[in-house]
């Protein structure tokens, strides 16, 4: 297949060279050269159009995992347009000044304009492609968070390699960049060498940092979306970065911890609790009958377990906890499903049971007062 192909592009090299040899027109170039190079300029504009509209908004409606993201309007941006139209202009430049040759007295096209071109086209499309790897890099949840299981744990990864890529992206592109001006890389990486003990010693909090996120992803004491305490922080994860973890309070705000302290302290996960856990307390007075008293206990206890919002019923009890000269002191321990509203909702609940409970055990609740002797 090899062989069949490098003879079809012998066999189009002759008929260019048949076609468009002739007498210089300007600058080197013959009538046909100039022909020649505008169709190819033409072909590539219809490549990248192609690429734009049909091609990228295909690939990823195919390849993206989730219904967020819509490939026509994602994948498809300008550049990425641009980006394949010059991969086929600097291709084809590179194909012709490779395969055709050029009789002496016959002008096709001014060789070194031509080769001046070609990588002015190749810097275009490097240059491109890191700015479209680098939008993409954006985009890394539509292949990462999927429907199914954990899908906390899911975006927590998706929100550190977005990060990892983003870096990624910035130092391969630098090197490239470098190489495309004509720096010298090999220079540059040794003076890395005698630089790199102050380089280290001034980025050691960020190394740390960045392990810290390392740590985080693989020990998964968070997800994002989880609301967590760390550090006397409390609030909900929003995103788990290289460097910093960023935190959305109960007031709204936003508290920005680097990753190296969190992975040092420790942190309290609400979010992963499997129950919880209420425990309201009623005082009465202190003459109240002890028998009332039992009987109250009794009846809470049973009146409460009867609702299907509570759990763990071996682990629940209400009990006389505390005996005081001025009160007596009943405390109830019982669970429910792990949601803030069923929590609130069955802790009001259990209140008002508990008034009505007393009131029908004939019990008398206390009433903090202040005596004054006369």
């Amino acid at each position: 297949m090899s062989n069949a192909f490098s003879e079809g592009a012998m066999v189009v090299a002759s008929i260019v060279n048949d076609s468009f040899s002739g007498d210089e027109l300007a600058y080197d170039f013959s009538g046909g050269g100039i022909a020649w190079f505008l169709i190819l300029v033409l072909g590539s504009v219809i490549a990248g159009f192609l690429s734009r509209k049909v091609v990228f908004p295909r690939l990823m409606d195919l390849l993206s995992k989730t219904d967020r993201i819509d490939g026509k309007t994602l994948f498809a941006p300008r550049s990425l347009g641009w980006m394949i139209g010059l991969l086929v202009m600097w291709q084809a430049v590179d194909w012709q000044l490779a395969n055709i040759e050029i009789g002496e007295g016959e002008y096709l096209w001014n060789t070194g304009l031509m080769g001046d071109f070609g990588a002015i086209c190749r810097a275009g499309f490097v240059i491109l492609m890191l700015l479209a790897a680098y939008r993409l890099v954006d985009y890394l949840d539509a292949f990462i968070v999927v429907e199914g299981d954990n899908i906390a744990a899911r975006r927590s990864l998706a929100s550190v390699a977005e990060a990892i890529g983003r870096l990624a992206v910035v130092v391969v592109g630098a090197f490239v960049i470098a190489g495309l001006i004509g720096l010298n890389l090999n220079g540059l990486i040794a003076g890395l060498g005698i630089t790199g003990l102050a380089l280290a010693l001034a980025a050691k909090d960020s190394v740390a940092n960045i392990f810290g996120a390392i740590s985080i992803i693989i020990d998964q004491p968070f997800n994002v979306g989880d609301w967590i305490i760390v550090d006397g922080v409390e609030g909900e994860v929003i995103t788990i970065g290289l460097r910093t973890t960023m935190i959305r309070t109960g007031n709204d705000t936003i508290v920005t911890m680097p990753n190296s302290n969190i992975t040092n302290s420790a942190v309290e996960n609400f979010t992963m609790r499997r129950f919880r856990r209420i425990r309201p307390s009623f005082d009465f007075e202190e003459d109240s009958d002890e028998g009332g008293l039992k009987k109250f206990c009794e009846a809470l206890l049973e009146q409460v377990l009867a609702d299907p919002r509570a759990t763990k019923p071996d682990d629940s009890w209400v009990r006389i906890t505390d005996s005081l000269p001025s009160k007596i002191t009943v405390s109830c321990n019982f669970y429910c499903e792990s949601s803030a509203r069923i929590q609130r909702e069955l802790t009001e609940d259990i209140l008002l049971m508990g008034r009505a409970r007393g009131a029908e055990c004939n019990l008398s609740f206390h009433e903090p007062r202040q005596r004054r002797q006369l």
